[in-house]
């Protein structure tokens, strides 16, 4: 009996495909002056792959914009490298239109990088005898995740039409060892293109040396604690094995940098339909007709055999605007993570370019959740509620911001006369560069436990800056000079000119914009509008109710401590609101043993301070920064505070654990937050998750559902 053929999976790593066109490719553009070039390299890979791979399915796979979770585990990842050309930054957005015309899925999440995509699909799917991967890439990092001939590597050597396809074997007879031990190989040698540091003066010729005598680190550190006289027998010089001896930190860190994650945030589905069956030629073209591509138009109707003016899919049933509203809201509540969901989210979600099938599936994982009461109680009346909102807007006084940007530009000239006056001479403030060298070159403010960029200059951000308030006046004043130019930019110039012809106001509410089930706002997000000191209140005043109707404020007077009580049911919590006492005053008697009438002004607002840090997961560090002092002082406060609450300290434990459990947490009302870390495999990320789980707990409670309702 003959094995049946096994289907093939081609995973794009479109973010390094897309580098590695940009760079070798001319500077295209379009008529519409577009830069095109990458995005034609990209075209040309994927004809590439059609033609040599003949994939079954391809998915793509990318990075996003931001800090990951290595950034957080080293701040110096991936420092050194230039600032991303906007021209390459453009394509990379636009290859997202590439991959939704050629109906590729596309895969990310928030602190990970495409690589990590890979690694979670590759490991998602290792299960299937009927799969083989190939990874497509720009470079060798994925060779890690090759397995025998089930996971294979398609990599660019140069340009993007020298390509070479890895196996294990290859990989071994690439390097001298397999695919597993490449992150060993890179935490001793390093990255300099990640500025992974490895241990300083090890380079390719001794990794490999030491990876194949001794394996992986951890076998070759037990080795050198317990058998050292094992490395002069093989031939490791003296001194290597001090560089080994003092650098096994920095190499079993930059290993964990090295290596790629199989635990990201994603649900991979397998299409329901191969790729061929799936891609659309009237689209396909339009996309190719926009870049301008011809002859790249050209080579994709002879791969696919189409006929000029065809259309290779049948006509599928197209959602009105309420159904995929309704639906985003749904698999927003499902998997929290998939904030303000676009239908390609919903079907990369259902697994299926179907609707119909879609959301039978996403309703009926509802009903699984015991969400169905989350969706039609609270979230589907306030459909029509926002909708009105949005269309009402608020109205705003345009002469009252123009007299504030009068005023405030007038202030702002001011003290950039006195920051130059302070500084000595005339100089670009809104420059890092010259701040830099005014400060520390020629007024000479020390450095000193200030952090750099991620290129290695002294970093002006305000938080560095705030650590010489006390050195010099002229810090005082650049950091006023900031906050005068975010209110103006920001606020007092730019809202008027938003406003519509009626002086109003329309910013875009989004339901489903939060993981917690708060609202988000945007094109203005009047959501954030300043209200702590002077500016706020000044800006706020700008703001005022049309004739006969009154503008109301409304404020829950520390519903966040008061939901607090309730969920933890804390008796000393719940006593205090049921006799309309001073949470705070109170707290600070308990915490300090003294009676509420001796608790100082300074005493109680250590207690507010810890009260709130609490809902926000705040650690012993981010304590001691709020309250001054030592970090002893710190986390004695920390422990004398649970002590004397044990039943919050209980509750906010049963909320971590559950986390750990589930993957996600609960608010009173049910609503699901689900987390990156669901398993909390790695330590700095799972402080950090931890913190996240308190905090959507009780925001979700105080600020998501009872608003909505």
């Amino acid at each position: 009996m003959t094995a049946k053929k096994k289907q093939r999976l081609v995973l794009l790593d479109a973010h390094a495909i897309i580098h590695r066109a940009y760079h070798a490719l001319p500077d295209f553009s379009n008529n519409a002056g577009e830069p095109t070039g990458a995005l034609y390299g990209l075209i040309a890979m994927l004809v590439k792959i059609a033609d040599e791979l003949q994939p079954d399915y391809v998915v793509a796979c990318y990075d996003l914009p931001g800090k990951t979770f290595r950034h957080d585990a080293y701040e110096q990842y991936k420092a050194g490298r230039s600032k991303t050309d906007d021209a390459l930054v453009e394509q990379l957005q636009s290859s997202r239109e590439v991959c939704k015309a050629f109906s590729i899925p596309m895969y990310d999440a928030e602190g990970y990088e495409a690589d990590d995509m890979l690694g979670t699909i590759v490991e998602q799917v290792a299960y299937r005898k009927d799969l083989e991967i190939i990874i497509a890439s720009g470079d060798m990092d994925t060779l890690q995740l090759v397995a025998k001939k089930d996971v294979q590597v398609y990599t660019l050597r140069k340009g993007i039409k020298d390509t070479i396809l890895y196996d294990e074997k290859g990989v071994q007879e690439r390097f001298g060892f397999g695919p597993k031990l490449l992150p060993d190989y890179k935490g001793l040698r390093g990255d300099p293109s990640d500025n992974i540091p490895g241990i300083r003066g090890i380079g390719d010729k001794t990794a490999t040396q030491l990876i194949t005598a001794f394996g992986t680190l951890e076998k070759m550190y037990k080795v050198l604690h317990k058998n050292p006289e094992k490395f002069d027998e093989a031939g490791v010089t003296k001194r290597m094995i001090t560089k080994l001896e003092e650098g096994e930190e920095e190499a079993l860190f930059s290993k964990t940098l090295a290596v790629i994650r199989r635990d990201a945030p994603i649900t991979f589905n397998l299409p329901d339909n191969t790729w061929h069956e799936s891609i659309d030629q009237k689209i396909v073209e339009e996309a190719l007709s926009r870049f301008e591509f011809r002859t790249l138009l050209n080579r994709v109707r002879n791969l696919f055999s189409w006929e000029e003016g065809g259309d290779s899919r049948e006509a599928q049933y197209e959602p009105t605007d309420e159904e995929m509203q309704k639906l985003g809201i749904a698999v927003w509540l499902v998997n929290s993570e998939l904030t303000n969901p676009m239908l390609d989210d919903i079907y990369q979600y259902a697994g299926t370019k179907q609707f119909k099938k879609a959301e039978k599936k996403i309703m009926h994982e509802l009903d699984e959740k015991k969400l169905r009461n989350v969706y039609e109680e609270i979230e589907l009346p306030i459909i029509p509620i926002i909708s009105r909102m949005q269309d009402r807007g608020i109205t705003i006084i345009p002469t009252h911001f123009a007299k504030l940007s009068k005023k405030y530009h007038t202030e702002l000239d001011e003290l950039e006369k006195n920051i130059w006056k302070e500084a000595g001479r005339e100089f670009n403030i809104n420059s890092p560069k010259q701040l830099s060298e005014i400060l520390f070159d020629e007024i000479g403010l020390p450095t000193k436990g200030l952090k750099k960029t991620a290129g290695g200059a002294r970093s002006t951000r305000e938080s560095e800056l705030q650590k010489l308030s006390d050195e010099h006046p002229i810090i005082e004043r650049i950091l006023s000079y900031r906050h005068f130019q975010k209110m103006l930019s920001t606020y007092v110039d730019a809202l008027p000119k938003l406003a519509d012809a009626n002086n109003r106001l329309h910013t875009t509410l989004i339901q489903t914009g939060t993981t917690t089930g708060r609202f988000s706002s945007q094109n203005p997000n009047l959501q954030n509008i300043p209200v702590d000191d002077t500016f706020g209140h000044a800006i706020r005043m700008g703001f005022v109710a049309q004739k006969n109707h009154t503008l109301v404020s409304f404020d829950y007077s520390q519903i966040e401590l008061r939901i607090t009580a309730i969920l933890s049911e804390e008796p000393s919590f719940i006593e205090v609101y049921k006799k309309g006492g001073d949470i705070h005053a109170a707290v600070a008697a308990k915490v300090f043993s003294i009676t509420p009438e001796e608790v100082s002004h300074e005493q109680r607002r250590q207690a507010k301070v810890i009260n709130f840090g609490i809902i926000y997961g705040m650690g012993v560090n981010a304590l001691r920064q709020n309250l001054g002092g030592t970090r002893k002082e710190a986390q004695e406060f920390y422990n004398a505070y649970f002590e004397q609450f044990p039943g919050l300290q209980a509750y906010l434990e049963s909320i971590k654990d559950f986390a750990h459990n589930h993957g996600y947490t609960e608010t009173l009302f049910r609503r699901r937050s689900y987390f990156i870390e669901k398993h909390f495999h790695v330590t700095y990320n799972r402080h950090s998750d931890e913190r996240m789980t308190v905090n959507t707990t009780i925001q979700g409670t105080e600020a998501a559902d009872p608003i909505r309702l």
